[in-house]
């Protein structure tokens, strides 16, 4: 089966991450992606002659151009090296043995390797998974993020309730200098803050983050292609780092923030146990002078502190934080309606009509709704904060520019209640009342729209005179809708009935007179 494309952005990230110097696993480690597909990514940047930064008017039309022509007939190779990290995930199922698994690869490809010498290649590559790599720390390379296991309580003064506070951990790689605060969750906007914050503190950036697989920042922990959250991603990019998340259940992976956690629980856990705090910001002060003191503890085994092997090592090989702050933004998928608006917390916001029934990307900010469409952004609006209640009572809104509706329905909504009231003032009383219990009587706005702007426009048709009194005696007979009066006009029921006159006395013989019932 082919491989699937990668995405233009994730393209854009592999090719920003290595013309910073990170390797193939890196990358595929910071972005969710194999290894395979970011070497393919980079075999068809490099053939297309594509880098690093790119032109702005290279758009993601353009980019999937250049990097996927038109497809060229190729030979293939008479022996296919086996993916051996899948196959080795498939023999921890139960009952798959490496004959079954030979089997299914010769059944795919016939001219490979035999079953003596895929089981050698096999355990070969097994044995070399054993040993266990000491790793080597460069400086301002690896920052190691994660929670402590335990938490700390804050008191509520007035109720008295009990609120357990998680305790955020961040420590660099060569000089083990640490960074904790406590936060109110472990949700995503606690999670990037607390990295915002921790880059702050160390007055600079790392090359990459090394991070646990918490729900919140990895979305789909895996051994070979973790997927990193969305705006988890988008601050990294900002940061111009990359975020590495260690491998599900392999501690060593991160052995560096672990060590940070266990002394962070001593330093700031212990010595504030028996303190009773009554906010967040309280704490959190008290966690700074516990955090100044651990960094300025002296090591007995290198005989030096944590801060001055940060000043030595680790603050000159940081890069730069950027100037302008990362401002927090969510992601959502969603997809334009019939009606050319997408939903996005219970309210809806337009795109370009052209995009109706396409799947759109919404970047929510605290203040703005973003709208992408394959890379680019097609609309923006402001937030809307008239979302619909916990009841379920309150209607859903829209928020519509005008250039995004087509042209007819432009011309409708140039129709406004009070124009429509104007109109109908002019044409008599009658269908000025008319108008207006409609208006106010409709569930929805738009259909009062339409019932009033049929009625006003058979004044073209029937002449306003009679309009006027077909919506008097709609308002007599108790109608409103614009059923009703058009029925009036056409059964010329909005003209008076002629007066009754008095013709000469009927004299039958079957028509009994007033003397019978008496």
């Amino acid at each position: 089966m082919a491989q699937q494309r990668l995405p233009m952005r994730k393209i854009r990230d592999v090719l920003r991450l290595s013309a910073a110097g990170f390797s193939k696993r890196q990358i595929a480690a910071s972005l969710g992606i194999g290894p395979t597909a970011a070497g393919a990514c980079l075999r068809r940047a490099q053939a297309a002659g594509v880098g690093w930064p790119m032109p702005d008017d290279l758009d993601d039309d353009a980019l999937e151009r250049l990097l996927y022509p038109a497809p060229a007939a190729t030979t293939k190779d008479w022996r296919s090296l086996p993916d051996w990290p899948a196959i080795h995930c498939e023999l921890r199922r139960k009952g798959v043995t490496l004959q079954l698994v030979w089997e299914e690869y010769r059944a795919v490809h016939p001219n490979g390797y035999g079953r003596s010498r895929f089981c050698q290649l096999y355990r070969a590559w097994e044995g070399r998974l054993s040993p266990t790599m000491r790793q080597a720390h460069v400086s301002g390379e690896k920052l190691f993020v994660d929670y402590a296991g335990t938490t700390i309580d804050i008191f509520d003064a007035t109720t008295g309730e009990v609120q357990a506070c998680q305790l955020f951990v961040a420590a660099l790689g060569a000089s083990s200098y640490t960074y904790a605060e406590a936060t109110a969750s472990q949700t995503l906007p606690d999670w990037i803050g607390s990295h915002a914050r921790a880059f702050a503190f160390f007055g600079g950036v790392p090359a990459m983050v090394v991070s646990d697989n918490l729900k919140s920042g990895i979305t789909k922990a895996c051994f070979y292609e973790p997927a990193v959250n969305r705006a988890y991603a988008e601050m990294a990019a900002h940061y111009e780092t990359a975020i590495v998340p260690a491998r599900p259940l392999k501690p060593r992976d991160k052995a560096k923030v672990e060590v940070a956690v266990q002394v962070a629980t001593r330093w700031i856990n212990a010595k504030l146990r028996n303190f009773k705090f009554f906010s967040l910001a309280e704490l959190n002060a008290a966690i700074r002078d516990c955090v100044t003191a651990l960094n300025d503890r002296v090591s007995r085994h290198l005989g030096a502190s944590r801060r001055a092997l940060f000043e030595a090592t680790d603050r000159p090989a940081l890069k730069r934080p950027p100037v302008a702050p990362f401002v927090y933004a969510e992601w959502k998928q969603c997809r334009a309606g019939l009606d050319y608006h997408v939903e996005v917390e219970q309210h809806y916001y337009s795109v370009p009509h052209a995009l109706l029934r396409e799947t759109l990307w919404a970047r929510i900010t605290a203040r703005t709704i973003e709208l992408f469409h394959r890379g680019k952004r097609v609309a923006v609006h402001v937030r809307s904060s008239c979302g619909m209640q916990a009841t379920g009572t309150t209607h859903r809104k829209h928020t519509t520019v005008r250039d995004h509706m087509p042209s007819s329905h432009q011309r409708y909504a140039d129709w406004t209640p009070d124009r429509i009231q104007r109109r109908a003032n002019e044409i008599g009383p009658n269908t000025a009342a008319l108008i207006e219990v409609i208006l106010r009587e409709r569930t929805h706005p738009e259909q009062g729209f339409r019932a009033c702007l049929g009625i006003l426009r058979h004044a073209a048709n029937f002449g306003s005179t009679r309009l006027e009194a077909a919506c008097g005696r709609a308002l007599d007979i108790g109608a409103r809708s614009y059923t009703s009066v058009t029925s009036i006009l056409k059964n010329n029921l909005d003209r008076p009935k002629p007066a009754a006159t008095d013709g000469p006395a009927i004299v039958h013989a079957n028509i009994r007179g007033p003397r019978y019932f008496h």
